[in-house]
């Protein structure tokens, strides 16, 4: 259905919709905002640089990308790979919560602010990387994009302590770094 979808303006743009990668029977659901150019080629979330640098933070992380399940907000890449405009967001939702009512993680990560709104764990003007919330009754950590991470390697250290408090909350313990 996201293949054929025409509900917003994002689709005109599109190559591929882009809808998921990974395991639908995860424990751990990553979220992020939307495809990027790379993504919109391929058909698949974060397969460009920023993907590259989510996949080291997950098996980090000790879990393997292909155990996890990763998805966005927006299933259409937004022209020059903006943030989708709220009203595009809730075009997509029906898909992003039928994701994840299917996978029913035990938590989800969301990756950037406009991943955490829309799953209702950050206000606008509020604080929100690294403070646990729900979304139906499923507990997700904000943290920032690895696109940002990118730009900004100085926030590399407090998104991998949030990725230690999912760890831990998830009753794992990190594997030994050699």
């Amino acid at each position: 259905e996201a293949k054929t979808c025409t509900r917003c303006r994002l689709h005109e743009g599109r190559t591929n919709s882009v809808f998921a990668r990974g395991s639908e029977t995860a424990s751990l659901v990553f979220v992020g905002e939307g495809p990027g150019f790379h993504e919109d080629q391929q058909g698949l979330p974060f397969v460009g640089n920023a993907g590259q640098l989510l996949d080291r933070m997950i098996t980090a992380m000790g879990f393997d990308p292909a155990e996890v399940y990763i998805c966005n907000v927006v299933k259409c890449r937004p022209p020059d790979n903006r943030t989708p405009n709220p009203d595009e967001a809730a075009e997509c939702l029906p898909y992003l919560r039928a994701q994840l009512e299917v996978v029913a993680p035990e938590v989800i990560v969301a990756l950037g602010r406009c991943a955490a709104e829309n799953l209702g764990v950050a206000e606008p003007g509020r604080r929100w990387r690294g403070e646990w919330g729900t979304w139906e009754g499923i507990r997700v950590m904000p943290t920032y994009h690895p696109a940002y991470l990118l730009r900004n390697p100085e926030n590399k250290r407090v998104v991998w302590q949030d990725l230690q408090a999912v760890v831990k909350a998830m009753g794992r313990e990190l594997p030994a770094r050699s």
